[in-house]
């Protein structure tokens, strides 16, 4: 039985993968920033430990960590998925607007990365996954800091997969096209028709087929992937 840490797990993707591990009768903890009522929901339905913690900040990432391994033990899986959307004009993005896209995203990332990772090395077994974006890989327009910081992830796991190989410890990245989440929500309904339109299998994704993605990269049948990034996107890039 392994223990799964999830952040950003209260709603969307990271709420599918919460369910998904649960359901397999994995210890899972998740952690969450603003949504206190969806992640305590998401606790009672499922048994999982919720955590609230600010993506931004090292030292609530820290104490997320902490408080996960009291309970659980050893992080045996880590899924980075919290992240934040904005749609600007590149000359509208200001500072603090594009530091927060980074904190948020990769120093996120490689704060709890970086905390899993001394029990992964000594354990010589461990699955780090990063949830990045299809616009990490071909970039978005009017989502310049968005699409820099999901890119980052992708050089994140790759680079990282092949120092961590030889401890057997797996780094894959996920990077989901149009999702049915909130975070799309902001998009008008044109938008997702015309985004709809140009997917070649004709709809929008779901958070489940996501976790799907997720739950197996984690599994046996997976054991000799690493370094990947793996695109569920309906064919809208191919």
């Amino acid at each position: 039985m392994a223990h799964i840490l999830v952040t950003g797990g209260s709603r969307g993707i990271g709420a599918a993968v919460v369910r998904k591990f649960a359901s397999a009768g994995d210890r899972v903890s998740f952690t969450y920033h603003t949504r206190e009522d969806a992640a305590n929901a998401l606790a009672r339905e499922t048994g999982a430990l919720a955590i609230r913690a600010d993506n931004a900040s090292p030292e609530e990432i820290s104490r997320a960590v902490k408080v996960a391994t009291d309970v659980y033990g050893g992080v045996d899986i880590l899924v980075n998925n919290a992240g934040i959307s904005a749609s600007r004009l590149f000359t509208d993005i200001t500072t603090e607007e594009w530091r927060e896209m980074f904190a948020v995203h990769v120093e996120g990332a490689f704060h709890y990365s970086r905390s899993v990772l001394p029990y992964m090395i000594h354990e010589k077994n461990g699955n780090i996954i990063n949830i990045s974006s299809m616009w990490g890989i071909t970039g978005g327009s009017c989502e310049v800091h968005y699409s820099a910081a999901k890119a980052a992830l992708i050089g994140m796991t790759r680079a990282l997969a092949k120092e961590l190989g030889p401890s057997r410890i797996r780094v894959n990245c996920v990077a989901p096209g149009v999702i049915d989440t909130e975070m799309n929500g902001a998009l008008s309904d044109e938008d997702m028709d015309a985004l709809r339109e140009e997917t070649p299998l004709g709809r929008i994704g779901t958070p489940e087929e996501i976790a799907e993605t997720v739950w197996f990269l984690t599994t046996r049948g997976a054991d000799f992937i690493t370094g990947q990034v793996i695109s569920p996107n309906g064919g809208i890039l191919i």
